[in-house]
């Protein structure tokens, strides 16, 4: 795995590029801007890299990557992380890019919703259909316990600690967490809709295990209140075959999937057509000088929404990324087959 993010709440991270989206498209820019010697942090609001490749279809079989008659999205994703690991990118997870501002020296001041910035002189949007956004449980109130005692992701294992946590639901997310907070949390309870999990086997079998030690406690049923006050759960209402039942809890973490929405990006002053970016076919940028767009979020004449396709609008986005970084340096174009310094660069030679 490549650098996780050690920068919280020391001013602005400066950097070259800021990749906004982990999935395929965004982890080979890392590497085609890497050859040009660009640093890049790459942010998204998952809490692993991959985007849609890992989180909605990662055991899914993939048939049209070149060179690979068949690769899953997992493998397609380690495989990038493999590859891009000599460039040491920076990945902030769990982040979304909340605003975007031009500075009177033309670099961008880039915020997350967790307060972090960046400044850097590129900006690469790699964000798919769009940011995930966790489906919200449909329950009242629910709003004013969120980002105090009602979570959609972990940010950080330590925030858990010595709490009464509630997890609802059955999916990957949801059985990975039970797993990682169980040794940190005070008690642990997992709540799903059925006895079914779709989780992987592993999971399912070491969930098990814990719930027939009685580490955790494993309802089926559904949530149907919430209660505390001033923000702060105190407890949760859980109705279950045998009746409705009162749990004291003081963390609530759902996990009922998630939904693609374009997000802050629409507010950034990008010309937009239906959601999607406009580029060029020559640089793959935006309406805005230093903005680019690559993958399933760009629109252009003949678009087809392939990751193949992404991949060769990254290699086209870096050459002209470069010269927005680096404008008084000459670059001549290298293959990675003949290149001695591109193989320095890799590691391969």
């Amino acid at each position: 795995m490549t650098a996780a993010d050690h920068t919280g709440g020391q001013g602005p991270v400066e950097t070259d590029v800021v990749i906004i989206g982990a999935g395929p498209c965004g982890l080979f820019a890392v590497f085609e801007l890497g050859l040009l010697d660009l640093k890049c942090h790459v942010v998204d609001i998952l809490g692993k890299p991959g985007g849609q490749c890992s989180e909605l279809y990662p055991e899914k079989p993939i048939y049209d990557v070149p060179a690979l008659p068949v690769v899953t999205g997992q493998e397609l994703t380690d495989r990038l992380l493999e590859q891009i690991r000599p460039f040491n990118p920076v990945f902030h997870l769990g982040e979304r890019i909340d605003a975007l501002q031009r500075q009177p020296d033309e670099r961008f001041l880039l915020t997350t919703d967790a307060g972090k910035q960046f400044l850097c002189k590129v900006v690469v949007i790699a964000a798919g259909g769009g940011s995930f956004t966790p489906k919200r449980p449909p329950l009242d109130g629910i709003e004013a316990y969120e980002g105090t005692s009602v979570y959609y992701s972990v940010r950080r294992i330590e925030d858990f600690r010595g709490k009464d946590v509630l997890i609802v639901g059955g999916g990957d997310s949801a059985l990975d967490w039970t797993l990682n907070l169980q040794p940190v949390a005070r008690s642990l309870t997992l709540l799903h809709r059925r006895d079914e999990f779709r989780g992987a086997p592993h999971s399912v079998n070491e969930m098990r295990r814990l719930v027939g030690e009685g580490q955790v406690r494993l309802l089926i049923g559904q949530v149907t209140g919430l209660h505390g006050e001033g923000g702060m759960l105190e407890g949760v209402s859980v109705k279950t075959a045998a009746g409705e039942e009162q749990l004291a809890v003081n963390a609530m973490l759902p996990f009922f999937g998630l939904t693609m929405k374009l997000g802050p990006i629409a507010g950034w002053g990008l010309n937009l057509c239906e959601n999607l970016i406009p580029v060029d076919t020559e640089k793959f940028e935006t309406s805005e000088k230093g903005i680019f767009a690559i993958g399933d979020i760009n629109s252009y004449p003949g678009k087809l929404k392939l990751i193949l396709s992404g991949f060769h609008e990254a290699a086209l986005m870096a050459q002209a990324a470069q010269k927005i970084v680096n404008p008084d340096r000459k670059v001549v174009f290298q293959y990675t087959t003949s290149s001695s310094s591109l193989q320095k660069k890799l590691g391969v030679k």
